[in-house]
């Protein structure tokens, strides 16, 4: 990877708690744990994901940085859902934690060097795994659920009006 196209994945994943944050501020606060679509997560699910998921992603890079070789271990995220009871909380705590983590780890990635970029860990799932690949990975994440957040709005909107509701 380029420092070009490292650069255009830093800004990426820097702008995506900005539109975590824009799906949220149309999204009505009384449907958060709405469920229009069977077996997909509510808004609420989403920004405890995002937190728990972001916290997790700043610590896997920072031990990419620092120790040599570490064990990057995966977890269930839908377990984590269920037993960390995602829909039964307020999300004002989980949103900051989500922004928090990223800004502190937008400016590690911003000052990472060559050698720093360069280094491998070994992820339980995964295999092999570097901070290029955890950057690729993240850079769209929240983007994605962003994304998912607005189409959880759009099919409430629709079943609110009587329209039909969008595919997930």
């Amino acid at each position: 990877m380029t420092k070009r196209e490292r650069a255009k994945l830093i800004r990426r994943y820097a702008d995506g708690g900005d539109e975590v944050v824009r799906a949220l501020e149309v999204f009505p606060p009384e449907k958060l744990t709405a469920r229009p679509f069977r077996g997909k997560w509510t808004a609420a699910e989403i920004v405890h994901h995002l937190a728990d998921s972001e916290m997790t992603a700043a610590i896997r890079l920072r031990l990419l940085v620092v120790q040599e070789r570490p064990v990057i271990h995966g977890y269930d995220q839908d377990e984590f859902a269920v037993r960390l009871r995602y829909n039964e909380r307020e999300i004002g705590a989980a949103l900051a934690a989500f922004l928090a983590a990223r800004a502190t780890t937008v400016e590690i990635l911003e000052r990472m060097t060559a050698e720093q970029w360069a280094r491998q860990g070994w992820h339980t799932e995964a295999g092999l795994y570097g901070p290029e690949r955890w950057l690729t990975i993240y850079a769209e994440h929240a983007h994605k659920h962003a994304g998912q957040i607005t189409h959880l709005r759009e099919a409430l909107a629709a079943k609110a009006s009587g329209r039909k509701r969008p595919l997930p």
